[in-house]
C-alpha cells in the first residue's frame, strides 16, 4: 500500500462582480457575445418593431406616408441604426461560424483575425448604411 497523502482538492470560492469585470476576454469571445446579443436584438425586435412597421407600410399610401414621417425622426433612425448593426454583425459573424464549422480557422491566430475582420466589416457596413439612413447621399 502506498504511503502518499491524499491530494488537496481545489477550493472554488464565490467571485465578485469586480473580479468578473477585470477578466480580459479574447476578441473571438467578444465577437461571440456580440453575435448572441445581435441575435437576441433581432429576435425580440421582429414582432415589436419590424413586423408592425412592415404591416402598416403595406396597408395603403396614407399609412406609408405616416410611417415614413415617423421613421424620419432622429430617435427612430437611431433605433433603426441599432437594428441595422445587429443584422450586419449577426450576418458577418454567422459566415465566420459557418467557416469554423467547416474546420477553417480554428487555430488561435486565425480565430483572432477572423473575429477582428467580422467587427471591422460589420461596423464599416453599418457606417455606410447609417450614412444612407441619415441622408448623407
Amino acid at each position: 500500500m502506498s504511503d502518499t497523502a491524499p491530494k488537496q482538492r481545489p477550493q472554488y470560492r464565490n467571485i465578485s462582480v469586480p473580479q468578473i469585470l477585470s477578466y480580459r476576454l479574447p476578441l473571438a469571445a467578444k465577437t461571440s457575445i456580440l453575435h448572441r446579443i445581435s441575435g437576441a436584438l433581432l429576435f425580440l425586435s421582429l414582432p415589436v418593431i419590424l413586423l408592425p412597421l412592415l404591416s402598416m407600410s403595406l396597408q395603403s399610401e396614407a399609412s406609408f406616408n405616416s410611417i415614413s414621417s415617423v421613421v424620419g425622426h432622429p430617435v427612430c433612425k437611431l433605433v433603426l441604426l441599432a437594428l441595422i448593426w445587429g443584422y450586419l454583425h449577426h450576418f458577418c459573424a454567422g459566415i465566420r461560424y459557418l467557416a469554423l464549422d467547416m474546420g477553417k480557422g480554428n487555430d488561435k491566430y486565425a480565430a483572432s483575425k477572423t473575429a477582428a475582420s467580422v467587427l471591422v466589416v460589420s461596423l464599416a457596413l453599418t457606417l455606410v448604411f447609417g450614412l444612407k439612413l441619415f441622408g448623407a447621399w
